[in-house]
């Protein structure tokens, strides 16, 4: 069955670095895009960067030119590069991936779930 595993969060605090991973596993379809999501308690889930299968990446604008998304298909891993991190950073981020072009998988990737693809579990960080 297809798997997304997250890994890298932790506390950083503000201004610092951390490079999420998400390995897949499970499936061999290069067709897929991929994503990064955040939730923080209480708020909605937020799509704030996505790649497609050309390398073409898209950014929410909370964080563009501060994270940067990447994808090694020889690995199947996909990373999220966070700098300048600040408090409202914080939150659990989740990797997915999706059928869908980088535009529709963050637009609809915030309410419809796994309705537009495969889900990690999330990893927690924190920025204070």
């Amino acid at each position: 069955h297809v798997q997304l595993v997250e890994s890298g969060g932790g506390l950083v605090q503000p201004g610092g670095s951390l490079r999420l991973s998400c390995i897949a596993s499970g499936y061999s379809d290069s067709r897929l895009c991929m994503g990064w999501f955040r939730q923080a308690p209480g708020s909605e889930r937020e799509g704030i960067a996505a790649i497609d299968t050309g390398g073409l990446t898209l950014y929410g604008d909370s964080v563009k030119g501060r994270f940067a998304i990447s994808h090694d298909r020889t690995k199947n891993t996909l990373y999220l590069q966070m700098g300048g991190l600040m408090p409202e950073d914080t939150g659990m981020y989740y990797c997915a991936a999706s059928p869908l072009q980088p535009g529709r998988l963050l637009e609809l990737g915030k309410v419809a779930g796994s309705a537009v693809g495969y889900w990690g579990q999330g990893t927690q960080v924190t920025v204070s």
